[in-house]
């Protein structure tokens, strides 16, 4: 039974991710990129869970987080990879680890989003939460083409209940998942934040109030300059 548990999809994502948020608590406070990029990994198979709205996104955050993966065999922190290419003048150039790091961050973010309004929301329905979450994390950096094809995606969501089964979940067991991983992400998506922040890689925007009210620290919305 136990090993069952651990098995499960929210389970392994919400742990995984209580790992990284300890490693950015503690003295070093720095993240390793072979444990984030599998902590990552595991959130790929939720995105293919919500069908075609989110297609794009499960293609290229599962792109993006091979690359990290790989990248980690030579690499050994975030900070490190930064600097690499920082100093080989390439994190403006498409497939940088430092740009493919930027996607993979919104791709986590969206998924903390998602889950705080699947917690808030009442219903059997997806599509506000998902909604939601996608204007929010996505939408700013998208054309209207790919907005249009989401919002017309988001009328073929599968249900809570449904998404519940193909995740191997009840709802009491995910609920506490979901509220695991909002707890434990926040810190990890702050913390890569400040990674492009300290760099001057940045624009700076306004606070973020679900951030700001769950740490309050200052919160930047991340937008290279490319």
């Amino acid at each position: 039974m136990a090993n069952a548990e651990s098995d499960k999809t929210l389970r392994k994502i919400a742990d995984a991710f209580k790992e990284l948020a300890a490693s950015v608590n503690s003295q070093t406070a720095d993240i390793e990129v072979a444990p984030f990029s599998r902590a990552c990994s595991f959130v790929s198979p939720l995105f293919g869970c919500l069908g075609m709205a989110f297609k794009f996104a499960e293609m290229d955050y599962v792109a993006k987080v091979g690359d990290l993966a790989q990248a980690s065999k030579s690499i050994a922190t975030l900070n490190t990879m930064l600097d690499r290419d920082i100093e080989g003048n390439c994190v403006r150039k498409a497939g940088s680890h430092t740009r493919n790091l930027l996607r993979v961050k919104r791709g986590i973010d969206m998924v903390r989003v998602l889950f705080e309004q699947i917690l808030a929301t009442e219903g059997d329905s997806l599509k506000d939460p998902a909604s939601k979450a996608y204007a929010q994390v996505f939408a700013p950096h998208h054309g209207w083409v790919i907005r249009k094809a989401v919002a017309a995606g988001m009328y073929a969501l599968p249900t809570k209940a449904q998404l519940m089964k193909k995740l191997n979940e009840d709802e009491a067991s995910a609920r506490i998942q979901m509220q695991n991983y909002v707890a434990a992400s926040g810190p990890v998506i702050l913390y890569i934040d400040k990674l492009f922040v300290s760099r001057e890689l940045v624009s700076h925007f306004p606070k973020r109030p679900s951030l700001e009210f769950a740490y309050k620290e200052k919160q930047t919305k991340i937008q290279l300059y490319i």
